[in-house]
Protein backbone atom coordinates (compact mmCIF):
# COMPACT_ATOMS: atom_id res chain seq x y z
CA UNK A 1 0.00 0.00 0.00
CA UNK A 2 1.25 3.66 -0.68
CA UNK A 3 1.44 6.10 1.99
CA UNK A 4 -1.23 8.17 2.60
CA UNK A 5 -0.23 9.91 5.65
CA UNK A 6 3.11 11.29 6.43
CA UNK A 7 4.08 13.14 9.75
CA UNK A 8 7.67 13.75 10.22
CA UNK A 9 9.11 15.52 13.37
CA UNK A 10 5.87 17.27 14.62
CA UNK A 11 5.88 19.44 17.67
CA UNK A 12 3.02 21.31 18.91
CA UNK A 13 4.25 24.14 21.63
CA UNK A 14 1.78 26.02 23.42
CA UNK A 15 3.11 28.98 25.82
CA UNK A 16 6.73 28.86 24.49
CA UNK A 17 9.18 29.68 27.04
CA UNK A 18 9.44 29.09 30.62
CA UNK A 19 5.97 27.08 30.89
CA UNK A 20 5.34 25.81 27.52
CA UNK A 21 3.52 22.67 27.32
CA UNK A 22 4.60 19.97 24.17
CA UNK A 23 1.33 19.26 23.77
CA UNK A 24 2.99 17.17 20.57
CA UNK A 25 6.61 16.20 20.83
CA UNK A 26 8.57 15.36 17.88
CA UNK A 27 5.49 12.69 16.58
CA UNK A 28 6.75 10.54 13.69
CA UNK A 29 4.66 7.97 11.61
CA UNK A 30 3.09 7.14 8.69
CA UNK A 31 -0.35 5.72 7.36
CA UNK A 32 -0.62 3.99 4.38
CA UNK A 33 -3.76 4.46 1.92
CA UNK A 34 -6.35 2.05 2.87
CA UNK A 35 -5.71 1.16 6.83
CA UNK A 36 -7.52 1.33 9.94
CA UNK A 37 -6.06 3.24 12.73
CA UNK A 38 -6.53 3.77 16.03
CA UNK A 39 -4.96 6.50 18.08
CA UNK A 40 -5.57 6.10 21.57
CA UNK A 41 -4.84 8.15 24.80
CA UNK A 42 -5.83 9.77 27.71
CA UNK A 43 -6.96 12.99 28.57
CA UNK A 44 -4.25 15.59 28.00
CA UNK A 45 -2.35 12.56 25.93
CA UNK A 46 -2.25 14.61 23.24
CA UNK A 47 -4.12 12.78 20.88
CA UNK A 48 -7.08 15.78 20.44
CA UNK A 49 -4.08 18.12 19.12
CA UNK A 50 -2.76 15.12 17.19
CA UNK A 51 -6.49 14.85 15.33
CA UNK A 52 -6.37 18.40 15.21
CA UNK A 53 -3.34 18.28 12.88
CA UNK A 54 -4.15 15.22 10.96
CA UNK A 55 -7.05 16.65 10.36
CA UNK A 56 -5.85 20.11 9.11
CA UNK A 57 -8.33 22.21 11.87
CA UNK A 58 -4.79 23.23 13.39
CA UNK A 59 -1.16 23.64 12.01
CA UNK A 60 2.13 22.99 13.93
CA UNK A 61 4.65 24.60 15.38
CA UNK A 62 7.15 22.67 13.67
CA UNK A 63 7.91 19.62 11.04
CA UNK A 64 6.23 18.25 8.26
CA UNK A 65 2.53 16.74 7.17
CA UNK A 66 2.42 15.17 4.41
CA UNK A 67 -1.10 14.29 2.37
CA UNK A 68 -1.72 12.44 -0.67
CA UNK A 69 1.94 13.80 -1.09
CA UNK A 70 1.65 17.41 -0.55
CA UNK A 71 2.94 19.27 2.93
CA UNK A 72 0.06 20.60 4.34
CA UNK A 73 1.73 22.24 7.79
CA UNK A 74 2.85 25.45 6.01
CA UNK A 75 -0.61 26.47 4.17
CA UNK A 76 -3.00 29.14 4.84
CA UNK A 77 -5.76 29.03 6.40
CA UNK A 78 -8.06 29.28 2.79
CA UNK A 79 -5.71 26.44 1.47
CA UNK A 80 -6.29 24.17 4.79
CA UNK A 81 -10.16 24.96 4.42
CA UNK A 82 -10.15 23.83 0.63
CA UNK A 83 -7.68 20.24 1.86
CA UNK A 84 -10.49 19.52 5.07
CA UNK A 85 -13.17 19.95 1.75
CA UNK A 86 -12.27 17.90 -0.27
CA UNK A 87 -9.43 15.46 1.65
CA UNK A 88 -10.92 14.80 4.78
CA UNK A 89 -14.31 13.17 6.08
CA UNK A 90 -15.09 14.37 9.44
CA UNK A 91 -17.02 12.36 12.23
CA UNK A 92 -17.96 13.68 15.71
CA UNK A 93 -18.53 12.95 19.02
CA UNK A 94 -21.18 15.58 19.21
CA UNK A 95 -22.68 14.70 15.77
CA UNK A 96 -22.58 18.50 14.34
CA UNK A 97 -25.53 18.22 12.80
CA UNK A 98 -27.79 21.08 11.34
CA UNK A 99 -31.23 20.93 13.62
CA UNK A 100 -33.69 22.48 11.05
CA UNK A 101 -31.78 20.46 8.15
CA UNK A 102 -33.21 17.24 7.12
CA UNK A 103 -31.02 13.84 7.49
CA UNK A 104 -30.51 14.23 3.48
CA UNK A 105 -30.12 17.73 3.35
CA UNK A 106 -27.34 17.62 6.30
CA UNK A 107 -25.52 15.05 3.90
CA UNK A 108 -25.42 17.17 1.18
CA UNK A 109 -24.69 20.48 3.05
CA UNK A 110 -20.69 19.97 2.12
CA UNK A 111 -21.18 18.80 -1.44
CA UNK A 112 -22.69 22.52 -1.84
CA UNK A 113 -19.68 23.83 -0.56
CA UNK A 114 -17.87 21.73 -3.11
CA UNK A 115 -19.74 23.28 -5.74
CA UNK A 116 -21.60 19.96 -7.02
CA UNK A 117 -24.51 20.69 -9.12
CA UNK A 118 -28.05 20.10 -7.49
CA UNK A 119 -28.92 16.85 -8.92
CA UNK A 120 -25.71 15.21 -8.79
CA UNK A 121 -25.35 15.75 -4.78
CA UNK A 122 -28.97 14.27 -4.40
CA UNK A 123 -27.47 11.72 -5.84
CA UNK A 124 -24.65 11.47 -3.61
CA UNK A 125 -26.45 12.05 -0.47
CA UNK A 126 -29.26 9.27 -1.15
CA UNK A 127 -26.56 6.97 -1.93
CA UNK A 128 -24.32 7.91 0.80
CA UNK A 129 -27.47 7.46 3.26
CA UNK A 130 -28.42 4.12 1.96
CA UNK A 131 -25.33 2.95 2.78
CA UNK A 132 -25.40 3.45 6.25
CA UNK A 133 -29.12 1.85 6.23
CA UNK A 134 -31.40 5.27 6.54
CA UNK A 135 -32.55 5.03 3.28
CA UNK A 136 -36.19 5.51 5.36
CA UNK A 137 -34.98 8.22 7.35
CA UNK A 138 -33.83 11.16 4.86
CA UNK A 139 -36.62 13.39 5.49
CA UNK A 140 -36.49 13.24 8.98
CA UNK A 141 -34.58 16.12 11.44
CA UNK A 142 -31.95 15.03 14.11
CA UNK A 143 -34.36 15.45 16.73
CA UNK A 144 -36.48 12.89 15.18
CA UNK A 145 -33.65 10.17 15.50
CA UNK A 146 -32.19 8.67 17.75
CA UNK A 147 -28.20 9.21 19.20
CA UNK A 148 -27.20 6.41 17.06
CA UNK A 149 -29.37 7.49 13.54
CA UNK A 150 -28.21 10.55 14.01
CA UNK A 151 -24.29 9.74 14.19
CA UNK A 152 -25.22 7.63 11.00
CA UNK A 153 -26.13 10.24 9.35
CA UNK A 154 -22.65 12.07 10.15
CA UNK A 155 -21.12 9.24 8.91
CA UNK A 156 -22.92 9.55 5.07
CA UNK A 157 -22.26 13.08 5.38
CA UNK A 158 -18.70 12.15 5.88
CA UNK A 159 -18.09 9.70 3.31
CA UNK A 160 -20.45 11.43 0.23
CA UNK A 161 -17.64 13.03 -1.48
CA UNK A 162 -15.52 9.88 -1.17
CA UNK A 163 -12.72 12.07 0.69
CA UNK A 164 -9.57 9.80 1.09
CA UNK A 165 -9.43 10.10 3.99
CA UNK A 166 -12.18 9.44 7.26
CA UNK A 167 -10.99 11.20 10.74
CA UNK A 168 -14.06 9.93 13.48
CA UNK A 169 -12.92 11.81 16.72
CA UNK A 170 -15.11 9.64 20.01
CA UNK A 171 -17.46 8.46 17.20
CA UNK A 172 -19.52 6.50 19.78
CA UNK A 173 -18.81 9.14 22.80
CA UNK A 174 -22.71 9.59 23.01
CA UNK A 175 -23.81 6.22 22.23
CA UNK A 176 -25.35 3.47 24.26
CA UNK A 177 -23.31 0.21 23.10
CA UNK A 178 -26.01 -1.32 20.66
CA UNK A 179 -25.53 2.07 19.03
CA UNK A 180 -21.76 1.79 19.18
CA UNK A 181 -21.46 -1.72 18.02
CA UNK A 182 -23.54 -0.03 14.93
CA UNK A 183 -21.37 2.26 14.17
CA UNK A 184 -18.17 0.51 14.69
CA UNK A 185 -19.45 -1.99 11.96
CA UNK A 186 -20.10 0.36 9.32
CA UNK A 187 -16.64 1.80 10.32
CA UNK A 188 -15.06 -1.71 9.68
CA UNK A 189 -17.18 -2.07 6.24
CA UNK A 190 -15.95 1.44 4.97
CA UNK A 191 -12.22 0.24 5.57
CA UNK A 192 -13.23 -3.13 3.87
CA UNK A 193 -14.30 -0.87 1.17
CA UNK A 194 -10.77 0.48 1.12
CA UNK A 195 -11.27 3.44 3.01
CA UNK A 196 -8.70 4.89 4.80
CA UNK A 197 -10.56 5.05 8.28
CA UNK A 198 -8.48 6.90 11.51
CA UNK A 199 -10.06 6.65 14.35
CA UNK A 200 -9.64 8.77 17.99
CA UNK A 201 -10.21 7.07 21.35
CA UNK A 202 -9.69 7.00 25.03
CA UNK A 203 -11.33 3.37 24.82
CA UNK A 204 -9.61 0.31 24.76
CA UNK A 205 -12.61 -1.95 23.60
CA UNK A 206 -13.21 0.67 20.23
CA UNK A 207 -9.63 0.49 19.45
CA UNK A 208 -9.69 -3.20 19.11
CA UNK A 209 -11.56 -2.89 16.21
CA UNK A 210 -8.44 -1.18 14.62
CA UNK A 211 -6.02 -2.89 12.49
CA UNK A 212 -3.26 -1.10 13.98
CA UNK A 213 -3.71 0.25 17.85
CA UNK A 214 -1.10 4.12 17.86
CA UNK A 215 -0.75 4.92 21.46
CA UNK A 216 -0.07 8.48 22.47
CA UNK A 217 0.81 9.59 25.85
CA UNK A 218 2.58 12.74 27.03
CA UNK A 219 2.76 13.83 23.26
CA UNK A 220 5.10 11.31 21.87
CA UNK A 221 3.69 7.88 20.54
CA UNK A 222 4.76 5.31 22.84
CA UNK A 223 2.97 2.27 20.61
CA UNK A 224 2.51 1.20 17.37
CA UNK A 225 0.67 -2.32 16.87
CA UNK A 226 -0.83 -4.22 14.68
CA UNK A 227 -3.38 -6.24 15.46
CA UNK A 228 -3.78 -9.82 14.19
CA UNK A 229 -7.28 -10.19 12.27
CA UNK A 230 -7.21 -14.05 12.41
CA UNK A 231 -6.50 -14.28 16.23
CA UNK A 232 -8.75 -11.02 16.93
CA UNK A 233 -10.93 -11.50 20.21
CA UNK A 234 -11.95 -8.03 21.30
CA UNK A 235 -11.87 -8.38 24.96
CA UNK A 236 -8.62 -9.71 24.67
CA UNK A 237 -7.03 -7.52 22.63
CA UNK A 238 -8.25 -4.63 24.91
CA UNK A 239 -7.18 -6.27 27.93
CA UNK A 240 -3.60 -6.14 25.82
CA UNK A 241 -3.91 -2.77 25.31
CA UNK A 242 -4.88 -1.58 28.53
CA UNK A 243 -1.92 -3.64 29.50
CA UNK A 244 0.50 -1.70 26.88
CA UNK A 245 -0.78 1.51 28.53
CA UNK A 246 -0.09 0.97 32.44
CA UNK A 247 3.42 -0.64 31.84
CA UNK A 248 4.57 3.10 29.87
Amino acid sequence: MDTLIEVKNLMKIYNPGENEVRALNDVSLQISRGEFVAVIGQSGSGKSTFMNMLGCLDVPTSGSYYLNGKDVAGLSDDELSEIRNREIGFIFQGFNLIPNLTALENVELPLIYRNVPAAKRNEMAVASLKKVGLENRMDHKPSEMSGGQQQRVAIARALAAAPPVILADEPTGNLDSASSKEIMQILKNLHEEGRTVILITHDNKIAASAKRVIRIMDGKIVSDTSLNEEEKDIDRIADQIEKEGNEE
